[in-house]
């Protein structure tokens, strides 16, 4: 029988971050000579080369002509990267703008070291501390040691050896180098071995093909069609930089009281709060929207459409005005794009039948060279069959009935019912509470069910009656 001896390695053999971490590299080396360290109790032990975090902050607002705010910010980065850790809650990987201690982390624990945090490592460290501790592990600890024990378990005495050896030798060092080296030890494995449902700035996505770092040999192929491209990309329509950055101002104007990065958001940020009030409230198809969310509907057609609620809403003016065919249209293409292969052919003959056919009960009307085009594709029907179709029905409700929705009576009593939820302001101790009662969201198949189950609902509330039927079910009743 094979024992697998190690876990794979889940980490990039590429880091594309490199760059990002040797800038701050620099600039921790250089705050080492700006903010000088001394020595500071902790409980009953004096620590040396300790840090405020207000001079701290103090010190990069002055450096890099900032805000407290932003220097705030930084410092947090450089503390969840690893580069500066908290002495007194090392669990909280914050920079607080008050006297609370940090120290700087010794070079041989920064990100940018070439060698991998392994879990041979964070077990030889676990147990080392298990011995110390007398089985006293933090929560989050004793589950990685569990799990541990059970995956390493055929080398379990090696590690148990290792970790002995370490604690007797550090029994040996003077009790301040000890409690050092046991704080960089934490500090480094709180941010390579976090706890469950805590968010690693050391997280990397999947893993890279090719190394963005050293410069790869071309053949004549490549330069050929190098070449090719660059002359393409010559012979394109230029816009002047004025109009470009006119709209780029316009867009950015428009969206930033609803960017969560550059004003606040209602009631308070989830990601900041572990508060979910604000996605409750922003939820697909909630019944009274924000005035935020409803404002945002006005932006473009693009974005009422996109919102299920605001096309909720825009439904319920198409039928008020007889004209609810286009939408309908719309959303059937847009079904059969997104829709299984197998679904493809009943799905493109049934709309064809509601909307295109000869007397259609929901027939729309498109010009005669898009109806030929959509027609004869239908023939051997694909996902883009109806895509030309799709946008002349959609550039007609953009350039008329849109407008007139925003005019409309309804769209001006959804902005009166719309509320502006009041602001959060936790304590402390309060934003320490959310993050331990965090819970899991809604799944996201259980939300695609109740999708389907509304859209199920309203498409049968949508369908078109057959008065012949319904008055023969009559005649039989009496």
């Amino acid at each position: 029988m094979t024992i697998r001896t190690a876990r794979p390695n889940r980490g990039q053999h590429f880091q594309p971050r490199m760059h990002c971490l040797k800038k701050l590299e620099a600039i921790v080396v250089e705050m080492q000579s700006g903010v000088k360290g001394s020595e500071q109790k902790l409980n009953v032990t004096t620590i040396p080369h300790v840090v405020a975090g207000n001079d701290i902050i103090a010190w990069i607002a002055n450096k890099m002509k900032t805000t407290v705010e932003e220097a705030q910010a930084f410092g947090t980065m450089l503390v969840a990267y690893g580069y500066i850790y908290p002495l007194q809650n090392h669990k909280k990987l914050v920079m607080c703008n008050d006297a609370s201690l940090y120290r700087y982390q010794t070079p041989y624990f920064w990100p940018t070291q070439k060698w991998v945090a392994e879990d041979s490592d964070y077990a030889i460290y676990l147990a080392k501390r298990n011995i110390r501790k007398k089985g006293m592990l933090e929560p989050y600890e004793q589950v990685h040691y569990n799990h541990l024990h059970e995956w390493l378990n055929h080398k379990w005495d090696f590690i148990v050896m290792q970790a002995t050896e370490q604690y007797t030798a550090g029994k040996e060092r003077k009790k301040p180098d000890r409690v050092v080296l046991d704080c960089q030890e934490r500090a480094y494995w709180i941010v390579n071995r976090p706890p469950r449902r805590t968010h690693s700035a050391l997280d990397t996505g999947p893993e890279r093909l090719m190394d963005p770092n050293t410069d790869e040999k071309m053949s004549f192929d490549q330069y050929r069609r190098q070449n090719i491209f660059y002359q393409q990309a010559i012979m394109r329509s230029k816009v002047k930089s004025s109009v470009s950055l006119g709209a780029l101002v316009k867009y950015v104007t428009t969206y930033k009281n609803h960017d969560p990065f550059l004003a606040p958001c209602l009631p308070s940020n989830p990601w900041q709060t572990d508060n979910d009030t604000y996605w409750n409230l922003n939820m697909r198809r909630v019944e009274v929207p924000t005035k935020s969310r409803v404002e945002r509907w006005s932006f473009s057609f693009f974005e009422l459409l996109s919102d299920l609620r605001g096309r909720d809403d825009f439904k319920i003016f198409l039928k008020r005005e007889f004209s609810g065919e286009n939408l309908a249209f719309w959303e059937a293409a847009e079904e059969l794009k997104l829709g299984t292969a197998s679904s493809m052919s009943s799905k493109a003959e049934t709309i064809f039948k509601t909307f295109l056919a000869p007397g259609a009960p929901r027939w729309i009307n498109i010009d005669g060279r898009t109806m030929g085009l959509t027609v004869k594709g239908l023939e051997h029907p694909h996902r883009y069959v109806l895509e030309a179709a799709q946008t002349h029905v959609f550039l007609l409700m953009k350039k008329d009935t849109f407008f007139r929705y925003l005019k409309s009576p309804v769209y001006k009593e959804i902005q009166k019912k719309a509320i502006t939820p009041e602001p959060h302001n936790f304590s402390p101790a309060q934003l320490e509470q959310n993050a331990q009662n965090r819970s899991p969201g809604i799944h996201p198949i259980i939300l695609w069910q109740q999708e389907q189950e509304e859209n199920a609902k309203a498409a049968a509330a949508a369908a078109p009656v057959d008065v012949k039927a319904m008055m023969s079910k009559i005649d039989r009743k009496k």
